[in-house]
């Protein structure tokens, strides 16, 4: 690994505070999910086709229809001011 994690910088940025034995055991599982990480890079997967889903799974969807109706009138009545339907607030940007 060509640069050094510096464990003490990322846990004071996420407010962790970690023993030296803790920061120890952070560095060599950052070092060790690094170096895994490169070495998935370095495969060559230039003839992959890639793919959304690995179990060519598809979703069920539900029907797209209306199921509920909303009583706009209901709703509204308790408001200060209505018109055609939408609600009429004070303008508080000028």
């Amino acid at each position: 690994m060509s640069n050094p994690i510096d464990i003490h910088h990322l846990a004071r940025l996420a407010r962790l505070s970690l023993t030296p034995d803790e920061e120890h055991a952070a560095q060599k599982d950052l070092e060790s999910i690094i170096t895994m990480i490169d070495t998935m890079q370095a495969v060559d997967t230039s003839g992959v086709t890639p793919m959304a889903n690995p179990l060519e799974a598809s979703q069920r969807l539900r029907s797209d229809a209306v199921t509920e109706t909303i009583d706009i009138d209901r709703f509204q009545a308790t408001a200060p001011d209505t018109e055609d339907g939408y609600y009429l607030v004070p303008r508080v940007i000028e």
